[in-house]
């Protein structure tokens, strides 16, 4: 088995290479064209009129006796956190680059999200045919801007229109396609070729003697290093991410397709293959290693929530150990809650077929899970380990939308809540002032997807604002606090007092809720509810703000003592006091408002750079580097997210339209006046 993903840059060619190898591997009849809002694999309605992967769609299919998993991700900045979640779940994948523009700004994203993962690749120069295509520039851009040891296993025959075929350096073989790219012939290896050959594949051994004893004794020992000898020891290299094997194609001509399917089940590891995944062990307050087996405690990760009008919650799992049965029931160990999988499913796209089991290496959907969030772990009762969680950033952008009646308002609220549980980057909030519900996410084109969801796929109508920015708050100094709290309810006393200390953390390292209280109730114990209600009480002032009423972050609360009375000390009462101690110790620290800073990337025809750069300086950003290739200019730079809206079509009038940038959250700093 293998779960592999296709990761690029936006129009790398993620999703039509993914359509021929559905359609190689005999799973779909007829070869979807993106370009004609007919790929399998963007079923959703906008990614068909947009042309773009706005959601990543699982699929799974066989090549030469293997099962592969494929996820097809999306490529623009503002569905980072779709990419993030299918990397998290994945054992290896394929990198496809531009044969013209090499690496681009959202291909050393994903490359990071795939390191953080230790996730093995193999890279694809897709492509090939397009005019000014040049895949040793390629190779030299990755091995510079990736910083990977990477090594070509093809050589193209020709590039631009007179790209033909490759040569496989492995077999010294050329390899051409015909009949539509389904056939492939073999022959050896042309007199005009065989030197540039020789010398590609003298840098294949020279790679590999650099990672492999064996092939090094071998070569110094002046004897033949066989194909198979090489491919186990690719493979050895390729599941450490020692090397990055490249192979070179045009998916949309239909070359090249079969022999990255081939690298897939060569060279990328099967589930059993990978380090075993890591989680902790909430009883023994311990990390511990989770091998693969079907036979160990059966355990899996939500990595994806998808609504279904019909079936309700998709709850998308893949499975680290053990199996879950249709009909069986399945235990939520973050929530503490046991839920029953009514049905197991394999995706294909948008449509799917019932199985009975999902065991260990498996990706599938289960549905019949109600309270099941992204990220959560999900196991049997006896073993509490939670799997790490995933870290998705912060959203930058809001906007306020409200519905047209007010008979509407539970309606857009429901829905709301839906899209939310289905995208972690989406957050929705109510400000209480105007009473209106203000919606963030990632970026511009991120909200005008979802906002068209709620439009077109609900039917709701709804008037939406103009984008803000999202802001957050801190604070500049340490405070110790304490509080007190009495209400009489229903001829009740409820009474709590706390002291919290409060104090900055380092900037992006997040919030942190730590609990050091020592207790004055007489009796040593204070009972876990207790203790659960101090801790939602401050989890929930974290989100409420302190000032301004945005979300707070990078603040270390701790709880240092606790007043407690069995007689008066309700969860209601502490939770009530804790909020109004962080509120009231935050406003004592010299509260600070933060803005989100974004990082800039531009590509633009050398003539046109002097007015792009000016445009960003103008915006109040700053130029961290600039770097030259054949055609174009590639500028980084960091602006402040307030000055970026409308930045496009200022940046389109002054370079002719010939300029394209992206614009990727980079971190908060304490906003300037202006």
């Amino acid at each position: 088995m293998r779960n592999i993903g296709i990761m690029a840059h936006i129009d790398a060619g993620k999703t039509t290479t993914t359509e021929r190898i559905l359609f190689y591997t005999g799973k779909s009849h007829r070869i979807g064209e993106v370009d004609d809002g007919e790929a399998i694999m963007d079923w959703m309605e906008q990614e068909q009129e947009r042309g773009i992967t706005i959601q990543s769609a699982a699929t799974t299919t066989y090549w030469k006796d293997h099962q592969i998993n494929i996820i097809d991700t999306p490529g623009h900045v503002d569905f980072t956190a779709e990419v993030e979640r299918s990397l998290r779940v994945l054992d290896g994948a394929v990198a496809v680059f531009d044969a013209v523009h090499g690496v681009e700004p959202q291909t050393e994203t994903v490359w990071r999200q795939a390191s953080r993962y230790n996730v093995p690749c193999i890279g694809y120069v897709n492509k090939m045919d397009r005019v000014g295509a040049d895949f040793f520039f390629v190779l030299e851009d990755v091995k510079n801007k990736l910083k990977i040891n990477n090594v070509a296993l093809q050589i193209p025959i020709g590039n631009g229109s007179s790209f033909e075929g490759v040569i496989d350096l492995i077999e010294m073989k050329e390899i051409h396609w015909e009949n539509n790219g389904e056939e492939m012939t073999f022959s050896p290896v042309a007199s005009q070729r065989e030197e540039v050959a020789k010398k590609y594949r003298e840098k294949l051994i020279d790679a590999l003697s650099g990672v492999s004893d064996i092939v090094t004794e071998k070569y110094l020992a002046g004897e033949e290093i066989t194909a198979s000898l090489i491919k186990s020891e690719l493979r050895k290299a390729v599941i450490k991410r020692q090397l990055l094997p490249m192979f070179a194609g045009a998916s949309r001509r239909n070359l090249g397709v079969q022999p990255v399917i081939d690298a897939i089940v060569d060279y990328l590891p099967a589930p059993d293959e990978v380090a075993p995944a890591i989680g902790h062990n909430l009883k023994k307050d311990e990390e511990v290693s989770i091998p693969c087996s079907t036979q160990g405690q059966p355990l899996g990760l939500v990595f994806k929530i998808q609504n279904d009008r019909e079936a309700g919650s998709l709850c998308y799992v893949r499975m680290y150990s053990g199996y879950f049965r249709s009909g069986s029931s399945v235990y939520n160990v973050g929530k503490k809650k046991r839920e029953r999988a009514n049905r197991i499913l394999r995706m294909h796209s948008n449509k799917s077929e019932p199985i009975d089991t999902l065991s260990a290496g498996d990706i599938g959907v289960i549905i019949g899970m109600k309270l099941a969030q992204t990220g959560d772990t999900v196991g049997a009762e006896n073993l509490p380990v939670v799997l790490e969680k995933m870290q998705f950033p912060e959203p930058v952008i809001s906007i306020s939308i409200e519905p047209k009646t007010i008979s509407d308002q539970d309606k857009l609220k429901d829905i709301l809540a839906l899209l939310s549980k289905e995208d972690p980057t989406f957050t929705i909030r109510e400000n209480e002032e105007t009473g209106q519900l203000i919606i963030s996410g990632m970026g511009e084109l991120h909200l005008d997807v979802l906002v068209t969801r709620i439009l077109k796929d609900y039917k709701l109508g709804a008037k939406v604002g103009n984008p803000q920015v999202t802001y957050r708050e801190s604070i500049s100094k340490s405070t110790e606090h304490t509080e007190s709290f009495s209400k009489v309810f229903a001829g009740k006393e409820n009474a709590a007092t706390l002291t919290l200390c409060v104090e900055p953390a380092q900037r992006g390292s997040g919030n942190k809720y730590v609990y050091s209280a020592k207790t004055t109730s007489g009796r040593g114990d204070i009972p876990e509810e207790i203790l659960d209600a101090i801790e939602r009480g401050i989890n929930g002032a974290f989100s409420s703000g302190i000032v301004m009423g945005y979300p707070c972050i990078d603040i270390t609360a701790t709880v240092k003592n606790i007043q407690y009375s069995e007689q008066t000390g309700t969860e209601f009462a502490f939770e009530a006091c804790a909020s109004m101690a962080f509120d009231e110790a935050c406003r004592a620290s010299s509260p600070i408002l933060l803005e989100p800073i974004m990082a800039v990337d531009i590509t633009c025809p050398h003539e046109f750079v002097g007015e792009a750069m000016s445009l960003v300086t103008q915006r109040g950003g700053q130029i961290l580097s600039m770097n030259s290739k054949t055609d174009i200019d590639e500028i980084k730079a960091r602006a402040p997210m307030e000055k970026m809206f409308g930045f496009m079509t200022s940046l389109r009038s002054v370079t002719q339209g010939r300029a394209s940038f992206s614009l990727e959250f980079s971190h908060f700093e304490k906003k300037q006046e202006r």
